[in-house]
């Protein structure tokens, strides 16, 4: 630890300090809370607006494929996507439970930084490729990696995003490329 951090660490405030500092930081609480904040850039929902904030969509029950368990959700679809979903509360399995790996699910699909397409690395700039090139690339380096160390030399992470199917298949590919290397990372 350097010597700055340590100093700053064993700083010690004043009862005055502590006290002054406590009344600017719950006046200007108060004043951020109590201020007019109506800019004309916001407005209030209406109720039909809070109570179908997406007219036209259609709600689907269906099933959280993040594990085993399957709780029941309810998917609202608008115009083919997926935009907010709900606990099943009559399903019988999660009895209107979730955990919070299954409230997240939506954000497989809807994150802005959720990788869409193959991409590749080239001389610092990040390129887009084919489906077919990326698969080329991939089997390319598994397969002279197999052969000049060992289906062992490689090891497969998966993620906590994937669910249970998904994990079913990327456990069979390890073990057809001939490797007990791997983890799916399936905790919450």
């Amino acid at each position: 630890m350097s010597n700055s951090t340590y100093d700053a660490l064993k700083a010690k405030v004043g009862r005055r300090s502590f006290i002054k500092m406590a009344a600017v930081a719950t006046a200007s609480g108060a004043i951020s809370a109590f201020a007019n904040t109506n800019d004309g850039v916001t407005r209030e929902a209406t109720s039909e607006e809070i109570k179908n904030p997406f007219p036209g969509s259609k709600k689907v029950k269906t099933i959280c494929t993040a594990c085993s368990v399957g709780c029941g959700i309810i998917a609202e679809v608008h115009n083919g996507v997926w935009v907010r979903q709900e606990v099943a509360q009559d399903h019988p399995v999660s009895l209107g439970g979730h955990c919070c790996k299954g409230a997240d699910m939506i954000d497989m699909v809807r994150s802005e930084v959720r990788l869409k397409h193959p991409m590749v690395k080239e001389k610092g700039q990040w390129k887009r490729i084919s489906w077919d090139d990326a698969y080329d690339r991939i089997s390319k380096k598994l397969k002279d990696l197999r052969e000049k160390e060992s289906p062992d030399a490689t090891m497969f992470l998966g993620s906590a995003k994937m669910s249970t199917e998904q994990a079913y298949y990327f456990r069979k590919f390890a073990a057809m490329y001939g490797t007990n290397n791997i983890d799916h990372q399936a905790r919450i």
